[in-house]
């Protein structure tokens, strides 16, 4: 009798790095829930928590599962000094709740909310770049989602609201897109990755500097932050330049590859994609149902490490004091024993469902940015709707990021069709 060829059969190894684990992870995760829901990835020495009630208890849980050490699974990233890049993603208890409730005086609703306008002149003006690049060509045109609108879009959003001039935008993405990227073979971040952070921290400590030394400050949310005031307690200027690091590579990406993966899995599903774009007067109620379950689906954030302080006793296994925890944010939004048929892209998931997503974590360290991501999805995705009577993406010439902290597309070719009159 011949060996089975069921992948199944072979032993459980979990790489975060392996560029073919960045391609589909989710029939590992799946393989992890079922066999092992707490497993030690000895070559990183990772125990690997993977069940929707399990990532859901240690996200809340930050006195066993801390954050002191930061949310990267990267060893030189992985420092108790990791809030000076990370700000509060980086830090508990007081710690934690004084900054981001500082942050939180000049990062406000209503400054999010106060974006709309601006996110939907930037959606039209980049939404017809779009096009005019798609029309280029012909009957059979194409344009790059990514690289023409995607890509483009969340950092204007952020850097307008910081008080980026329009000039550097393009090399402070740049340079956000070397931080989060991982070269096939460097089990770390790639020294490309650590000269661009360095770069971003000094460029925001100029920014800062600049606010602080005005006389009249712009009305930026730079210059905002370095006037938050709680109590009498003020932002230091290394916690200001540490969230807008944070802001633009955690905001920035996460919202450009929501925004791909969204097209990319609407695209292959024709008949769902038939009944959103059959709404152009009305595109809200089935636009917010799209970008819930493309969260769920495919989320852009897949795995956050954390810090075990104390013993943990879970599924019969003994996770050590000082282990590095990893919890994957990916494998619980595909959990059985939470979503109905989870492997099935449905932009009619029932909403009680889609309110046990994880993708923007949960409990005191619940993304500060989540509001402003959605905002974002929502004012593109309802215009796209309102302007194209199709589209399609290539689905076989889509090419992906490779990142250990984010998932989805560096290029994604689609082509648009636009509505008549």
């Amino acid at each position: 009798m011949s060996a089975p060829s069921d992948a199944a059969a072979d032993p459980l190894a979990f790489d975060p790095y392996d560029y073919r684990f960045h391609e589909d992870p989710y029939p590992l995760y799946r393989r992890l829930r079922d066999e092992a829901p707490v497993f030690h990835a000895e070559r990183d020495d990772l125990w690997v928590v993977s069940r929707h009630a399990d990532v859901f208890d240690v996200l809340r849980d930050d006195a066993t599962f801390s954050n002191r050490m930061g949310v990267s699974l990267d060893a030189s990233a992985w420092t108790p000094h990791a809030h000076r890049v990370m700000s509060f993603l980086a830090l508990d208890g007081r710690e934690q709740t004084r900054l981001r409730r500082l942050v939180s005086a000049a990062f406000t609703p209503r400054r999010v909310k106060e974006l709309q306008p601006q996110i939907q002149r930037l959606t039209e003006r980049y939404l017809e770049d779009v096009f005019a690049a798609n029309d280029e060509h012909g009957e059979h045109g194409e344009a790059d989602w990514i690289a023409d609108f995607a890509g483009k879009l969340p950092m204007d959003v952020i850097s307008e609201m910081m008080g980026v001039p329009v000039a550097d935008r393009d090399e402070v993405r740049r340079l956000a897109d070397l931080v989060v990227h991982r070269e096939d073979g460097v089990r770390d971040v790639p020294r490309a990755g650590m000269e661009a952070s360095m770069e971003l921290v000094a460029y925001y400590s100029a920014m800062v500097r600049e606010r602080r030394d005005a006389a009249q400050p712009p009305e930026d949310l730079t210059a905002a932050l370095t006037a938050a005031e709680v109590d009498g307690d003020r932002l230091a200027d290394g916690e200001i330049i540490a969230f807008l690091f944070l802001m633009v590579v955690a905001g920035n990406e996460t919202t450009t590859k929501l925004l791909g993966n969204a097209l990319f899995h609407l695209s292959a599903h024709p008949a769902q994609k038939a009944e959103v774009l059959a709404a152009p007067d009305d595109p809200e109620p089935l636009v917010t149902q799209w970008i819930e379950e493309t969260l769920r689906h495919d989320t852009s954030s897949q795995m956050i490490a954390r810090y075990v302080v104390d013993d943990v006793e879970l599924h019969g296994r003994t996770i050590p004091a000082g282990s590095k925890a990893l919890v994957l944010l990916g494998s619980a939004n595909r959990d059985e024993r939470v979503f109905t048929d989870p492997t099935v892209y449905d932009v009619h998931r029932p909403k009680s469902e889609l309110g046990q997503i994880l993708s923007f974590g949960s409990g005191k360290h619940f993304c500060l940015g989540a509001n402003l991501a959605r905002l974002e999805a929502r004012v593109v995705l309802n215009e796209l709707v309102r302007r194209a009577e199709d589209f399609h993406v290539h689905a076989g010439r889509a090419t992906r990021v490779h990142s250990t902290s984010v998932r989805g597309f560096a290029g994604l070719p689609t082509t648009f069709t636009r509505r008549k009159g």
